[in-house]
């Protein structure tokens, strides 16, 4: 057994390293095998001919289709996380209301927003808009399935954030509500101005990381017929007979736009933890030498 225990079980001794390394040898060479078969499936039906690559990549794949439907993904992402923003900022503030039958409200509304899937709201928001908005004449028929992604994400991801925020503002310390109220604020005005900016300067990381949840679920709305990156790359690849491909490009680029927001992410609690995490190192103390007093020798 190892001489520094960890806090739930000792750290493993020369035996259990050795077989930690020999299981983790065994399944990568799991994994290497089993992409050597996909490759060699997908080599016998032709799917890695350079021809079906290079069509997925040409300048007018790019121009035509990925930059276009990635246009439109980055367009309706951006405004979701605006809306889910509010949306999550109205919610998180009437949970935190003094008055019972506000709490319950708001709290009816979120939970059965974040218990509806995002698809499932998307097909009822597309059918309500097409039947009745499109048809009465308030939007273009064409624009259903565009303003059904942006209402899905909005409701959804901004009930996440209203929840987000109640629980950060609850985490905070007492003594940040009763110093507000001893400098005569009301609740109102101790949320709006103390607690919830404290909250959401806490929570920026996870609310960055459901800013990544919004774009990445806005590739539900080609169910409903909404072109954006994942319809522009299956349409490029149904004329071209390399959907494979195509997807893949798309998927690539999808994980480049994440793996940036992820990034921005980590850089942004790195900078809040280096400004809130001030020396706690004890301070030094001074001594002073002894005034010599009149008289004395």
């Amino acid at each position: 057994m190892s001489a520094q225990p960890g806090v739930l079980f000792d750290a493993p001794g020369p035996k259990a390293r050795r077989n930690v390394l020999i299981a983790n040898v065994i399944a990568l060479l799991g994994v290497l095998a089993i992409a050597a078969l996909v490759l060699m499936q997908l080599n016998t039906q032709g799917q890695l001919a350079p021809q079906k690559w290079l069509s997925a990549v040409n300048g007018s794949a790019w121009s035509n289709y990925y930059l276009p439907g990635l246009q439109f993904t980055l367009q309706s992402s951006g405004i979701a996380v605006i809306t889910a923003m509010l949306f999550g900022l109205v919610f998180g503030f009437l949970r935190l209301a003094p008055f019972a039958i506000v709490r319950g409200a708001a709290g009816v509304v979120v939970e059965f927003f974040r218990a509806v899937p995002v698809l499932v709201m998307m097909f009822f928001l597309y059918f309500f808009l097409a039947r009745n908005v499109a048809s009465a004449g308030f939007i273009a028929n064409e624009d259903s399935a565009y303003f059904a992604v942006i209402i899905g994400l909005t409701v959804y991801n901004g009930a996440v954030i209203a929840e987000l925020i109640r629980s950060g503002v609850r985490s905070l310390p007492k003594g940040q509500r009763e110093a507000a109220a001893a400098i005569g604020m009301t609740n109102g005005q101790s949320l709006r101005i103390v607690e919830i900016p404290q909250a959401l300067t806490a929570m920026l990381p996870s609310l960055l990381s459901q800013f990544v949840v919004i774009l990445k679920d806005s590739a539900l709305g080609y169910m409903i017929g909404f072109y954006e990156l994942l319809q522009y790359s299956r349409q490029l690849g149904s004329g071209y007979s390399n959907i494979l491909q195509t997807l893949v490009v798309g998927a690539l680029i999808f994980i480049a736009i994440n793996y940036l927001l992820t990034k921005v992410a980590s850089w942004l609690a790195g900078r809040l933890s280096s400004r809130t995490g001030g020396d706690t190192a004890p301070t030094t103390s001074t001594t002073m030498a002894p005034t010599p007093q009149a008289g004395v020798r």
